[in-house]
């Protein structure tokens, strides 16, 4: 039987006395779009962030189709398959939007670091990032400096990013805050275009964007899943209306 894409055991983690991340476990097929979602302060930025590396579990497991990578350093994850986006926009603004993606591509691409090399005769570079700008839909914008983009034009950039390096598991932290509905709506066709045939775990408040998106949600409030299932079992779930919804549980 194949291993899950991703798969948390038991995480748990401390900050001082307060025990942020309670024990969750869970197990996210290959090809499935899982979201995460729940109160404000209920843990989920803290999950992704040990998902990454970028904090390490006091307890527990994460492993990456079947390999542990609980204590590896986020650098190090990328390189095994797994990639993220953050809640605050995180792009080079004094790059060109092209040249953002240039510099994503190259270590997938077998690219080391290098002071003598020419990027701009790196044919294979230079061909996948023309190929991602028109996923993305920014090839009108390629030589405009990325801090010059709209908001929406940026995290759509930073998705771009995100995706570059061929990553098979995808994680996406509130990839449309601050978006009004239409550009909610070209985000979410962005994120279903550019995500096929790879892993999606996303935080995200948008119930609209939830719903239409995942094939599976997660429910997490004080640092515990209170609830997993399809995207119609979470809307029957009378412990997520009590817990999320602020509706009773005896509700109808």
């Amino acid at each position: 039987m194949m291993a899950p894409a991703l798969q948390l055991i038991d995480l748990r983690k401390r900050f001082g006395r307060t025990e942020v991340i309670r024990g969750v476990s869970l197990d996210i097929d290959s090809g499935e779009r899982h979201a995460i979602i729940g109160p404000n302060g209920a843990g989920k930025s803290t999950l992704f962030n040990l998902i990454s590396g970028r904090f390490h579990a006091d307890s527990g497991k994460v492993l990456l189709d079947g390999r542990e990578i609980t204590r590896q350093r986020p650098f190090e994850i990328n390189r095994l398959g797994l990639a993220r986006s953050f809640q605050i926009t995180n792009i080079f603004p004094r790059l060109s939007v092209f040249e953002n993606l240039r510099c994503a591509v190259l270590w997938s691409l077998g690219y080391r670091y290098s002071f003598w090399r020419n990027l701009n005769r790196l044919a294979d570079a230079e061909a996948r990032a023309e190929e991602l700008l028109g996923r993305i839909g920014l090839k009108r914008r390629r030589h405009l400096q990325a801090g010059l983009l709209t908001y929406a034009e940026q995290r759509a950039l930073e998705i771009g990013i995100t995706i570059a390096g061929g990553a098979r598991v995808i994680l996406l932290d509130e990839p449309t805050a601050g978006m009004s509905r239409s550009e909610t709506a070209r985000a979410v066709a962005l994120i279903r275009e550019v995500t096929q045939g790879c892993t999606l775990v996303m935080v995200e408040h948008d119930m609209s964007v939830v719903f239409g998106l995942a094939d599976r949600i997660s429910v997490v409030v004080y640092g515990e899943v209170i609830a997993s299932g399809r995207p119609e079992e979470i809307r029957a779930d009378a412990r997520v209306r009590e817990a999320y919804l602020g509706q009773r549980a005896e509700a109808g």
